[in-house]
C-alpha cells in the first residue's frame, strides 16, 4: 500500500466497469484500483438469477482471498441487482453495488419522462421497479433493453468500430416508443453504456441528458473506505477468458494498467499470469 492508499477491487462482466473505475480515479482520492472481468460470461444480461447468484460470490470470494481489497466494487448492473444480497453475504469487506440512476433522473427531468436503458435483465428486473415505484412514481418511463450495445462498447474499447446497428436500435426504441417523443433525460443502467455516451446523443433526435451512476458510486466508495486524499494507481486486471482479454487489454494499458491475470473457471477461479502473447 502506497501513501495510506486503500486497496479496492472493481467488478464487471466486461469492460463497462471502466466508466466506473474512472470515476473512482478522478476522484481525488488515494485508492490502489483492481479490475476484474469475468468476460467468459459476458454478457450477464442473458444469464438467468440463479446462474449469477452462485457464480458471482464463488468468483468474488477467490478474488477477495487473492488479492485481499478493503472494498468490492460490483460495477454491473447486472449482477448488482441479482446477486448483491448473496455478494455481501459471501465477502467480510464493504461491498458497493450499481443503482439505476432513477432517483437522480427523476428529479433532473422537465418533462416527466424519462428514458431507462438498461439490459435486457435490468430493464424489467424487479429491484428496477422497485426504484421507479419509490422516486419516479410520478413520472413516465421509457424503457429499452439491449445486450447488443454492450457488445458495441466491448468493441470500442477495444479500439475497434462499435457499428451502428446496436445504437440505432436503441435510439429508435427509446425515442420511437409511445411517450419517446417527451423523454428529456436517459437514465444509463448498465456500466458499459457511458462508454458508449458520444454515439448515443449524436443518434439521438433531440438534446437529452445521458445520466450515469460513476460519480454516485465513487462517491458512495470514499464514504464507505473514508478514504484520504491523494492520487489513485491502477494495479492489476484479471480476465476469466484470457484468450479474449487480447483486444481489451488495450483500453487497460491506456489507464496505466501493467499486470494483467487469467482466472480459471469454477470450482477453483485460479489466478495466474496471463501470457504475455495475450497483450500483444
Amino acid at each position: 500500500m502506497v501513501n495510506g492508499a486503500q486497496r479496492v477491487l472493481v467488478f464487471d462482466s466486461g469492460v463497462g466497469g471502466l466508466s466506473v473505475l474512472d470515476a473512482i480515479a478522478a476522484s481525488g482520492r488515494a485508492l490502489e484500483l483492481d479490475y476484474v472481468a469475468d468476460n467468459a460470461w459476458l454478457p450477464y444480461g442473458l444469464k438467468s438469477d440463479a446462474q449469477l447468484q452462485q457464480r458471482v460470490p464463488a468468483l468474488l470470494t477467490r478474488l477477495v482471498e487473492e488479492w485481499a481489497p478493503e472494498a468490492v466494487v460490483v460495477a454491473c448492473n447486472t449482477a448488482s441487482t441479482i446477486a448483491l444480497d448473496p455478494v455481501r453475504a459471501a465477502l467480510s469487506v464493504p461491498v458497493v453495488g450499481v443503482v439505476p440512476p432513477i432517483k437522480p433522473a427523476a428529479a433532473l427531468t422537465r418533462t416527466g419522462v424519462i428514458g431507462l436503458l438498461a439490459t435486457p435483465a435490468t430493464v424489467q428486473r424487479a429491484y428496477t421497479n422497485d426504484l421507479i415505484a419509490r422516486f419516479a412514481g410520478d413520472k413516465r418511463i421509457v424503457r429499452f433493453g439491449s445486450a447488443a450495445l454492450v457488445e458495441a462498447a466491448e468493441r470500442k474499447l477495444a479500439g475497434d468500430d462499435p457499428g451502428t446497428a446496436a445504437i440505432t436500435e436503441a435510439i429508435d426504441g427509446l425515442f420511437g416508443a409511445p411517450g419517446g417523443a417527451e423523454v428529456d433525460v436517459v437514465a444509463l443502467a448498465c456500466t458499459h453504456f457511458p462508454l458508449l455516451a458520444a454515439e448515443l446523443a449524436a443518434a439521438a433526435p433531440r438534446s437529452c441528458v445521458w445520466m450515469d451512476s460513476g460519480e454516485a458510486i465513487a462517491r458512495r466508495l470514499t464514504n464507505v473506505l473514508t478514504a484520504n486524499e491523494g492520487q489513485s494507481r491502477v494495479r492489476r486486471v484479471g480476465f476469466t477468458n484470457g484468450d479474449g482479454a487480447r483486444a481489451s487489454v488495450r483500453a487497460f494499458e491506456r489507464r496505466g494498467f501493467s499486470d494483467f491475470f487469467h482466472i480459471s473457471d469454477a470450482p477453483h477461479f485460479e489466478v495466474a499470469p496471463l501470457a504475455p502473447t495475450h497483450t500483444a
